[in-house]
């Protein structure tokens, strides 16, 4: 009988291990991946776009800049600058059961724009170098179309950041690679900051 309840003992004390493991693991990746967005705080990099599609010429031939403007330890802001244009800010936050992206879109004025703090989550580990964010409810309701709406931001310490955007179960892909090599001189503040 005691070794029946010591065997029941260990396999739950096991079973909560692995349980654990998971989540542990997911921790550790999104840990290595936010350090290394936090040790470029400050910095600012030029980038380009990779393989545009139609829906994305807007880009192609501007001044691209994305600078780590704002570091804390549960949040880090990302101002996207597209020539002139200073109206995105992309926002990293922790939350209990990942990382999040939100897209933060104001108008010159400083006021929000219609179509704003888009975004989503994480659904797993991922790794160091790279973090998948998965469309969320309020993405859904505000741009239907991009209900399926995956982003990626990759770092490779001192090569490359990059932005991706895929819409799954089409052919919309969208990104943007900075030079990590040649840090650039900080833009102004984006608009609303």
């Amino acid at each position: 009988m005691r070794i029946r309840a010591l065997l029941i003992i260990f396999c739950a004390a096991l079973a909560g291990c692995r349980a654990s493991l998971p989540a542990a693991r997911a921790a550790g990746e999104q840990d290595a991946f936010w350090a290394s967005l936090q040790r470029m705080c400050g910095q600012a990099y030029a980038g380009t776009v990779v393989n545009p599609t139609a829906a994305d010429t807007g880009f192609v031939g501007k001044t691209l800049v994305m600078h780590v403007r704002q570091c804390a330890p549960g949040e880090i802001r990302i101002p996207f600058h597209v020539g002139e244009n200073r109206s995105r800010t992309w926002i990293l936050t922790r939350t209990d059961g990942g990382l999040r992206l939100k897209h933060d879109h104001r108008h010159e004025d400083g006021g929000e724009d219609a179509i704003t703090q888009y975004g989503g989550d994480t659904r797993g580990a991922g790794t160091p170098a790279a973090q998948e964010f998965y469309a969320d409810a309020h993405t859904a309701t505000l741009i239907p179309a991009a209900v399926t709406n995956v982003w990626t931001m990759e770092v490779i310490p001192g090569q490359r950041f990059a932005y991706a955007l895929r819409r799954e179960g089409t052919d919309r892909r969208f990104r943007v690679e900075f030079d990590l090599t040649r840090p650039v001189a900080a833009p102004p503040a984006p608009w609303g900051y």
